[in-house]
């Protein structure tokens, strides 16, 4: 399988800070940069990606930010991944096995695909549908038994503070 990109990591982090907000309030994406410790021009590149995907909205103006599109139960994390990294195959096929000294060179032998090529897909198949079934909401359910007291207080400080 291909290495996911940091982007990935970036957007399910954003992903569920926004889950936190207030109804109808947004977050500056200057504050989601500053939270994750990340460059503001490298989060709203992976933030246009997530809204071009309606996985969140994007409310332009001084008064501005970012929103979930949608209820966190109906966000998948390979919906999430894929605004990101897309949703092209990770394994691409070159048919490297026509190469090989002594190979056939009639095009007839390579009728069947390549039975590397088979495995690969299947097991991202695989990879992709044990992504779909995870929503943001279960990183939510993980974050309320997972992250301490002390951090869900300062997070919940720190969005009561910078949503608008």
């Amino acid at each position: 399988m291909r290495r996911l990109s940091d982007g990935v990591e970036t957007a399910l982090h954003c992903m569920l800070l926004l889950t936190g907000l207030d109804e109808g309030m947004v977050l500056p994406g200057k504050s989601l940069a500053e939270f994750h410790g990340v460059s503001e021009s490298y989060l709203l590149k992976h933030m246009r990606a997530l809204a071009a995907r309606h996985l969140v909205e994007a409310t332009p103006g001084p008064r501005g930010g970012y929103r979930l599109a949608r209820a966190p139960a109906e966000i998948t994390l390979l919906d999430i991944v894929e605004a990101i990294d897309g949703s092209g195959p990770a394994f691409t096929c070159r048919e490297i096995r026509r190469r090989a000294p002594g190979a056939s060179t009639d095009p007839c032998a390579y009728k069947a695909d390549c039975f590397i090529k088979t495995r690969m897909l299947s097991a991202e198949a695989v990879w992709r549908d044990a992504l779909r079934r995870q929503s943001l909401a279960d990183l939510v359910a993980d974050g309320e038994s997972m992250i301490g007291q002390t951090n869900r207080q300062a997070i919940a400080a720190f969005l009561k503070a910078e949503q608008r």
